[in-house]
């Protein structure tokens, strides 16, 4: 823990992050106030003791709605890259292991995947199944699937170049379990980084999709749905914009940086010779 949090950029990140978990945490088991009650009496309260954040236009409290906002942008971060990571390892492995034919159409596929960005595959999923938080998740992650398929076939096939593995090979262990003990553990420092760096970039997919409705639906908090209906009122009340535009750049920040300082640690190309 000492090596990690010698790094600046995994440390502010570490902290950031914090913030963000924690107030999700909390939120699933106490907030300020019930997140979606509307109370036409307490409309654009600024910042008080009763509402830290203001309320919005219908009355809500701006702070339960960020908490619970918290709560989605993690979900939509750690089911995309689960979605993206198991598929897209599958996918690498595959394409290193085999080579030639299956290794080419694998990457092809890639390709194709590439040529689709995840607001283009929202809009297709969602019109055909609905606008929806899961298939924002779905889409994202579809959309993560290549990214991992290219590292994972980058760092398996110099993997498989080496020594070790020509030992392992010729003591008489099978390509899977080669595949399994040697190719897998020694690819999930890079997939770890990955993942952390990809998870801020799903938050602010997430907020996207959901400003522009095809994820989080109404009435349900989402930080990306709260800047979509605060930009009418950006003159009247300046903090329901403010607000939840700074709760996605601290994610997304937060987030960045973790695995920024991951990489900075566990790379040893990024090692400085000391």
């Amino acid at each position: 823990m000492k090596r990690f949090f010698s790094n600046l950029n995994f440390t502010v990140g570490f902290v950031l992050s914090s913030v963000v978990v924690l107030l999700a945490a909390i939120s699933l088991v106490w907030t300020p106030h019930e997140p979606n009650l509307m109370n036409a009496d307490h409309r654009f309260e600024s910042m008080s003791l009763s509402h830290p954040l203001g309320t919005d236009h219908f009355g809500r409290d701006m702070l339960s709605r960020v908490m619970v906002g918290a709560v989605k942008s993690i979900i939509v971060g750690l089911a995309a890259v689960a979605i993206g990571m198991s598929l897209g390892v599958l996918l690498g492995l595959a394409s290193a292991y085999y080579g030639k034919l299956v290794d080419e159409s694998i990457m092809r596929f890639a390709d194709l995947l590439f040529g689709f960005p995840a607001v283009l595959t929202a809009i297709l999923i969602t019109s055909v199944l609905g606008p929806s938080l899961i298939n924002a998740m779905l889409a994202i992650g579809i959309f993560y699937i290549p990214i991992f398929a290219r590292l994972t076939r980058a760092v398996a096939m110099t993997i498989w170049g080496q020594e070790f593995i020509a030992a392992a090979r010729a003591s008489g262990i099978s390509e899977w379990d080669i595949t399994l003990r040697h190719i897998l553990p020694n690819i999930l420092s890079p997939l770890l980084i990955q993942g952390t760096i990809h998870f801020a970039m799903a938050i602010l997919a997430e907020a996207g999709l959901s400003y522009l409705g095809l994820g989080t639906q109404p009435p349900y908090a989402s930080w990306g749905r709260m800047l979509n209906e605060a930009r009418t009122f950006i003159l009247l009340a300046p903090w329901l914009s403010i607000i939840p535009g700074v709760a996605i750049a601290w994610a997304v920040l937060g987030f960045s940086l973790l695995g920024d300082g991951l990489r900075d640690t566990l790379d040893p190309k990024m090692v400085r010779v000391r």
